[in-house]
């Protein structure tokens, strides 16, 4: 039924846009025909008046753009297929628990780095459509872009993005994700479901501008707590199957492969819904621009009012709807009170925020000075015990990109001045220049957050069970330095982060959080280079090394490198081909386990230091015009090599977490021009 319900909607979606399409397409374009679209063209008219109908070269081109929402740069769409982590929505840098779909993090240090209220539950972040990610859109036509995935074990991920201007003020953005990925072991299943809208508007003479964004992101992951017996899944001799290895959760009458059953009896189930509407009304400056037929109206803005209100529900559950008391007291020392397993945190968050912008320059809006103030009201907590906070904060913020665009400021600072959470603060500011005749550039920048611990980690806060001693904790700061330049003459990218944390929160096993009070430094540097070894032959180098000092509560791998061969060029005019090897490797560390209780990772020290193979896929990707297809032989490293030739030599991601054995993905990009 759930996924029938899916299926309705799309189709229903679908039904819209092609009623909108068909209802566009009837208006004048003389509306697409503007500064922004010299491409188009008008049909010409012979002496006696009759319209002679002309073909259009540019009948089938188009001309798209998008920024991220609160940045000013714009970007072009990516065409690319050397790459299928550019589209894959997991960094090749991050790992999951064994299963696309489940936790995941970062092997390369990565705090979280906000001041003000967080649940705490960071897990399952990379799989969020999130109010930065999103990308507003300026197109001259309708323009959609249709994704599958299909993958071993019957893994599916299914992506839509349209984006339409219905008028030339107006743009329609609607996208939509579906990962469903049963897994290869047992009680490992997930299920997300993403949705995005997103509506600007411009008024006719330029002064008033509103932006609508929705999010609705629905997670759902069974959790199993790994295998129970790393050493058989190790030898590969008792189970032919890994569907067939114990786990360490959930009751072995309900685990399915099954495609459609999307039922989650042991595990986490997150659900956020956030709306946000922006709308400012610009005093500045009419202006024209006379050609020979046309006359354009210009506005050029240089005192802006801005208001923003953004409201944000999150709710958090574990459940284990038949919890085995054995599996909990042997591998958890937890003794479930009741037959069913539950966890929830319930939050609402509405923020009503008010800026002040000033344009120095009628001529350049990327140069601005912003000040501005916020009221957040918080509700929710541990379900029916509800928390509430208010909260005063001040930002600022100053842009400035110069017009002949080879320099980049930017400025900004929040402060918490009044409420439950007074104290806390961002400070960034990041310089960034283009090197002579376009060769490359390069960036500098600094961040410094101070915020208290996360409601996960507040006695009497949370309904998970996470013990601490919350009243002792200080708040958390993390400092950052930061560089990069990039060589694109020589196809080479160096970038450097310098940490310095000092009362920094974490899990020191499954249920205690502790803070580490003690200052800290975590070092990391990074490098890109392609090199090109003969015509059509070229190697991908990326590599990161990182370092802490002291002996901190923070296990990351010392050295990280993917590395591509990859035979690649376009043939035949309209092809466009890579393929090779890819090869990812870290050095053996202590890895952090993984709470399934609170959905949080925990530094341990106790196990043994994971080493893994190299990992080592194979991939075919091409592009025929506007559509790409990639291809991918993944974990070839597992193969066991014995004489029955199996897969079963898996890298693990954590304590007791295997990897996948080999997989197959197939993956299909399409876009289309309405």
């Amino acid at each position: 039924m759930h996924n029938r319900r899916i299926v309705y909607i799309i189709s229903f979606l679908f039904s819209i846009i092609q009623c909108v399409n068909a209802h566009a397409q009837v208006n004048d374009i003389s509306r697409y025909q503007n500064l922004n679209n010299p491409q188009s063209r008008t049909a010409k008219k012979d002496t006696t008046g009759q319209k002679l109908e002309h073909r259009d070269a540019y009948a089938d081109s188009i001309t798209i753009s998008y920024h991220y929402f609160d940045s000013t740069k714009t970007y072009k769409l990516d065409s690319s297929v050397s790459d299928f982590y550019s589209r894959y929505p997991i960094s090749y840098n991050n790992i999951d628990m064994g299963n696309f779909g489940q936790a995941t993090r970062s092997l390369i240090f990565s705090p979280y780095m906000k001041p003000g209220w967080d649940a705490g539950f960071h897990a399952y972040d990379a799989y969020k459509y999130t109010i930065e990610n999103t990308k507003l859109f300026t197109t001259t036509r309708p323009y959609t872009e249709l994704a599958y995935l299909l993958g071993s074990k019957s893994e599916q991920m299914i992506e839509i993005l349209h984006t339409q201007n219905r008028k030339s003020n107006i743009n329609f953005t609607f996208s939509y994700r579906l990962i469903n990925a049963p897994g290869a072991f047992k009680n490992q299943n997930t299920s997300h479901n993403n949705i995005r809208i997103s509506v600007g508007y411009q008024s006719k003479n330029k002064r008033y501008i509103n932006t609508l964004i929705y999010i609705n992101n629905k997670l759902r992951s069974s959790e199993n707590g790994g295998v129970q017996n790393d050493a058989d899944l190790a030898g590969g001799e008792t189970f032919n199957d890994p569907f067939g290895f114990p786990v360490r959760l959930g009751d072995s009458s309900t685990f399915s492969r099954n495609f459609f059953t999307t039922t989650i009896n042991t595990g986490s189930l997150y659900n956020q819904s956030i709306i946000l509407f922006r709308q400012s009304y610009d005093l500045g400056q009419k202006d024209s621009l006379v050609t020979d037929s046309v006359t354009y109206k210009l506005f050029y803005p240089r005192i802006r009012f801005q208001y923003s209100i953004e409201n944000r529900k999150e709710n958090y559950t574990y459940q284990d709807i038949k919890p085995l008391e054995s599996l909990y007291l042997q591998y958890y020392n937890f003794y479930p009170v009741s037959d069913t397993t539950y966890f929830k945190d319930s939050w609402n968050k509405l923020t009503n925020d008010f800026s002040i912008i000033s344009y120095p320059e009628k001529n350049n809006l990327n140069q601005f000075l912003k000040v501005g103030a916020g009221y957040e009201y918080i509700a929710g907590g541990y379900d029916p015990y509800k928390n509430k906070y208010a909260n005063i904060y001040f930002t600022g913020e100053y842009r400035n990109r110069t017009r002949n665009k080879k320099w980049d400021l930017v400025a900004s600072g929040r402060f918490y001045s009044a409420g439950d959470y007074a104290g806390d603060y961002e400070a960034y500011i990041s310089l960034e220049r283009s090197l002579s005749k376009n060769r490359g550039n390069f960036q500098l920048g600094f961040q410094d957050v101070n915020r208290a611990q996360s409601s996960v980690f507040g006695n009497g806060v949370s309904a998970f069970p996470v013990i601490t001693n919350a009243e002792n904790f200080k708040k958390e700061n993390i400092a950052k330095a930061f560089a990069a330049i990039n060589f694109s003459s020589l196809d080479l990218v160096l970038v450097g982060d310098y940490y310095i944390v000092s009362n920094y929160v974490y899990m020191d096993d499954f249920f205690h959080a502790k803070q580490e009070q003690t200052l800290f430094n975590v070092l990391h540097v990074g490098a890109e280079k392609k090199i090109k070894l003969r015509p059509h032959w070229n190697w991908y180098i990326e590599a990161h090394l990182q370092q802490t000092t002291g002996n901190p509560p923070v296990n990351v791998p010392a050295f990280i490198t993917r590395q591509r061969f990859a035979f690649e060029g376009n043939f035949y005019k309209n092809l466009f081909l890579s393929t090779g090897f890819e090869v990812k490797y870290n050095t053996p560390y202590k890895a952090d386990d993984y709470s399934p209780f609170t959905g949080q990772f925990v530094v341990q020290d106790d196990f043994s230091t994971i080493s893994n193979r190299p990992e080592i896929n194979a991939y075919l990707n091409f592009r025929i015009k506007s559509f790409k297809l990639f291809i991918r032989a993944e974990n070839l490293n597992s193969i066991n090599g014995d004489d029955r030739f199996r897969f079963t030599k898996n890298n693990f991601s954590a304590p007791h977490y295997p990897q996948r054995p080999f997989w197959f993905r197939l993956g299909i990009w399409w876009n289309f021009v309405n």
